[in-house]
């Protein structure tokens, strides 16, 4: 399996964006060494969970062949 460049980037952004909202108005005092391997770690982290989810989804949407199909009930009006 090919790591996709797009996904991986996309990926990278909402976890930096998740720890710069949550963490790191917190940590930003007390930021040193070691705290900033933390958050390198967490970033890792969630960004290896996001890329993980999203190419779950999406190839499983592609290979299911629901993006030619349209079936997304969340989307439809039931009315």
């Amino acid at each position: 399996m090919l790591i996709d460049p797009f996904r991986l980037a996309e990926a990278g952004t909402a976890a930096a964006a998740v720890l710069g909202v949550a963490l790191l108005p917190a940590a930003w005092h007390a930021l040193d060494p070691a705290l900033a391997t933390v958050l390198a770690a967490a970033w890792m982290m969630l960004t290896s969970g996001v890329y993980a989810l999203h190419a779950v989804t999406f190839d499983c949407f592609r290979l299911t062949g629901q993006h030619r199909r349209r079936i997304f009930s969340f989307t439809r009006s039931e009315e």
